[in-house]
C-alpha cells in the first residue's frame, strides 16, 4: 500500500465521526472492507459507502440507500431496509459494476441481550449491470454482540460474485468474515 492511500484511509478515518453515524471494519482472509452509514438506525432512511480491498490489487466500492423501519419477526424486533446497493470494483484490466435491488434485516434476541443477527441480499440483472459485470449478487450474513453501548463485534460470512461475459463466474470477495462496528 503507498502513502497516497494510507493518506486517504487516515483522513476518512478522522472525519468519520463528524459525519456518520456508524462505522464498520470487517476482515476477510483475502480482503478488508470499510462501511460508513451516515444516518442512525431509528431514521426512515439509510445511506452508506463502503471500500473493499482485496488481495492481487482489487478495489470494490459500495454506495447504499435504502428505506428502513422497525418491523417485528415473530415477537422478534427488527429492523428492516428495502433499496439499492450501487457496486463498481476494479481488477487489473477487467472492471465492472451494478446496481442491486435488494434489503437487510437485524433481528435483536431479546433474551440475549446485545445479541443480534443480520442478514442482507442484493441482485442486479444484466439490465442493471455494466463494464465487465453481466449480473451482480451481494450476500452478507453475521451475528452481532454489543459489547458496550457504542460498539460491537460480529463474524459472518460475505460473498460478492459477478458473471464475466467470456469468463463466467468470479467471486469478487468471498470468505467467513470477524469486524467491528462502532456507533458515533
Amino acid at each position: 500500500m503507498n502513502y497516497s492511500r494510507l493518506s486517504v484511509l487516515a483522513l476518512s478515518l478522522a472525519v468519520t465521526p463528524v459525519m456518520a453515524a456508524d462505522f464498520d471494519l470487517s476482515l476477510t482472509n483475502d480482503s478488508a472492507k470499510g462501511q460508513v452509514n451516515f444516518l442512525p438506525i431509528n431514521a426512515d432512511m439509510q445511506a452508506g459507502a463502503g471500500y473493499t480491498y482485496h488481495e492481487g490489487s482489487r478495489h470494490i466500492v459500495n454506495l447504499d440507500l435504502h428505506a428502513q423501519g422497525r418491523t417485528a419477526l415473530g415477537n422478534l424486533p427488527t429492523t428492516a431496509g428495502i433499496g439499492v446497493k450501487a457496486l463498481g470494483w476494479d481488477d487489473d484490466d477487467l472492471d465492472g459494476g451494478a446496481v442491486g435491488i435488494g434489503g437487510f434485516a437485524t433481528v435483536n434476541i431479546p433474551n440475549v441481550p446485545g445479541l443480534s443477527v443480520n442478514g442482507a441480499l442484493h441482485y442486479a440483472p444484466n439490465i442493471l449491470s455494466f463494464g465487465d459485470s453481466e449480473d451482480m449478487t451481494s450476500l452478507e450474513a453475521r451475528v452481532s454482540y454489543r459489547v458496550i453501548r457504542n460498539a460491537e463485534v460480529f463474524g459472518g460470512y460475505r460473498y460478492l460474485n459477478t458473471d464475466l461475459d467470456p469468463h463466467g463466474d468470479i467471486n469478487l470477495d468471498e470468505g467467513v468474515m470477524a469486524g467491528i462496528k462502532l456507533y458515533f
